[in-house]
């Protein structure tokens, strides 16, 4: 059983996901190409954030939705190694979408980096498009950048 909802970033245990998502990322990429955000932004109004959790009530994964304007972007999305491959990124993903959608977007864009291969193909089989820098991201070799179009 898996349960996603909107919760706050700044839970103890939600701060370990995002801790270990930096661990991960920070060694892969110079610093310029680091474009997390940090709990103090996700605690903004226009960002939902949202968190995984299996029947034991564990933080399994999380993700935010960051508003702007008639589009929104994905960020911090994580999961736990050992749950991966049981549908918990594409739950997440689907709930923000959603979110996205109910909040006024036209299109989801995220940013990830380029040696991230199992999010690349999450993303892929879920619709998104690769395209260039978008809002206040420049080039970047490694970076790539995607959308989706949202239905309302």
């Amino acid at each position: 059983m898996l349960r996603v909802a909107i919760e706050r970033p700044d839970q103890a245990e939600v701060l370990r996901l995002i801790e270990e998502l930096d661990a991960f990322q920070v060694p892969l990429y110079p610093a310029e190409s680091h474009h997390g955000i940090d709990v103090e932004a996700l605690l903004g109004a226009c960002v939902s954030f949202v968190v995984a959790r299996d029947e034991s009530s564990v933080a399994l994964g999380c993700g935010a939705v960051v508003m702007n304007g008639g589009w929104a972007e994905l960020k911090r999305m994580y999961v736990l190694p050992r749950a991966r491959g049981r549908g918990v990124a594409q739950a997440m993903l689907r709930l923000l979408e959603t979110i996205g959608v109910e909040r006024g977007a036209s299109v989801m864009r995220l940013e990830t980096g380029n040696l991230q291969r199992d999010a690349l193909r999450l993303y892929e089989r879920a619709g998104y498009v690769r395209r260039g820098p978008f809002g206040d991201y420049g080039l970047d070799p490694h970076s790539v950048f995607m959308e989706k179009p949202l239905r309302s």
